[in-house]
């Protein structure tokens, strides 16, 4: 038995604004970038099916290539929203190049005559965006729930079967009785139609995972800068530390300071400060490994948990954020204030981070005494206390 085509994209149509419309309220609420993500897929497949609708009308010439595209445009929407589910974006020209190589295999094959104008192309590129938005699914990192393990079967088995079309349809052609029965636009719709409802139901667990984490990020960080808050930083840092030990690693310990940043309020307005604030997370951001922790201690104050490093290591990077820092354009007539800074390290079976903090602020405050705007390590600064006790 055929399915009548035209009946089930009706269907189809029917049930992708019915989606459509509950994910673009869901999105306006949310703000999830999955939903976002789904929203315009949901409507690029709605629009792409009703062009396909005019096949057999003499507007067939530009609605068939424009629901390929469409079509096509819609898959790769999909596997950008489970990218955001990995916290990850994709580049817009990867996103483009599906729909593009379509648009150019539909015109070329007289679309005015072929209702399977660029066919092979099209089959081909919904067989790749549904594979890789299936791949983004799997590895999603949820804490809530498994239902993307789910979804990324789901979206597997689908690409499988546009697989199973653009083979059969290269094979044997989208006349034969094999395509026709198993491949042809009515059975393609009613899959699509299924799967769409299962997915949009199941989005919902995604999109609560997807908030429930930004929520928490959020409530880690600075709002200010978006470094880590105090208690986040020091709940990491400690762990970390501890975990260096077990292992017979080190690490050291930064307090930085900007020098005179009350008078930076003062003079150019709070607005001024808070730029120079931002401009020293983004010094900080640009000269440590993805692996060092960052946190806004209080007010103008910063540290850095650096893994791993030397006391000359640390060091060379409190010198590499002030170069930063120093070559960062301030607003017009703002000047930026230059830092001050302690530092510390533990050998593997030293101290708790609890007394390397303590050590770095000793570090830190030998550095304002003696004129700020200087780098005060803890072996400088345990050698001038033995100098000033010879000297008394």
């Amino acid at each position: 038995m055929v399915l009548d085509a035209f009946s089930v994209r009706v269907a189809l149509g029917v049930v992708t604004v019915t989606l459509l419309v509950l994910f673009c309220t869901s999105f306006h609420r949310t703000r999830s970038p999955y939903a976002g993500w789904w929203s315009l897929a949901l409507l690029e497949f709605m629009v792409g099916n009703a062009a396909f609708l005019l096949n057999g009308t003499p507007h067939q010439q530009w609605a068939n290539p424009l629901g390929n595209v469409l079509v096509v445009a819609g898959a790769f929407s999909v596997w950008a929203g489970a990218k955001t589910l990995r916290d990850q974006k994709a580049p817009p020209w990867q996103l483009a190049i599906g729909p593009a190589v379509t648009a150019i295999a539909s015109i070329l094959e007289s679309p005015a005559t072929n209702v399977w104008s660029g066919g092979f192309v099209y089959l081909a590129m919904m067989t790749v965006g549904i594979s890789l938005a299936a791949y983004d699914l799997w590895f999603i990192k949820s804490s809530h729930s498994q239902v993307h393990k789910a979804l990324s079967i789901a979206a597997g088995l689908l690409a499988i079967y546009y697989m199973g079309r653009w083979m059969v349809y290269a094979l044997e052609g989208p006349a034969s009785h094999a395509f026709t029965t198993y491949f042809g636009p009515g059975p393609s719709a009613l899959i699509s139609m299924v799967l769409l409802v299962t997915v949009s139901f199941s989005m919902t667990a995604l999109t609560s995972d997807q908030l429930i984490r930004g929520l928490k990020e959020r409530a880690a960080r600075d709002h200010l800068t978006g470094l880590l808050n105090r208690g986040t930083f020091l709940d990491l840092a400690g762990t970390e530390l501890n975990r260096l030990h077990s292992t017979g690693s080190g690490a050291a310990v930064v307090l930085a300071d900007l020098d005179h940043f009350k008078a930076v309020n003062d003079e150019y307005g709070h607005g001024a400060g808070d730029v120079a604030l931002r401009a020293f997370a983004e010094a900080c951001g640009a000269s440590v490994r993805s692996t060092d922790l960052i946190g806004r201690y209080g007010g103008e104050e910063f540290i850095l948990f650096l893994p791993g490093a030397t006391q000359d290591r640390a060091e060379s990077i409190a010198a590499e954020i002030s170069r930063r820092m120093a070559a960062t354009p301030a607003p017009e007539g703002v000047s930026f204030p230059t830092i001050s800074y302690g530092v510390t390290s533990s050998i593997p079976a030293g101290a708790d981070l609890t007394f390397m903090i303590e050590v770095a602020d000793a570090a830190l405050y030998s550095a304002k005494a003696q004129g700020r705007n200087r780098i005060v390590g803890a072996d400088r600064l345990e050698a001038a206390i033995i100098a000033d006790e010879a000297r008394s």
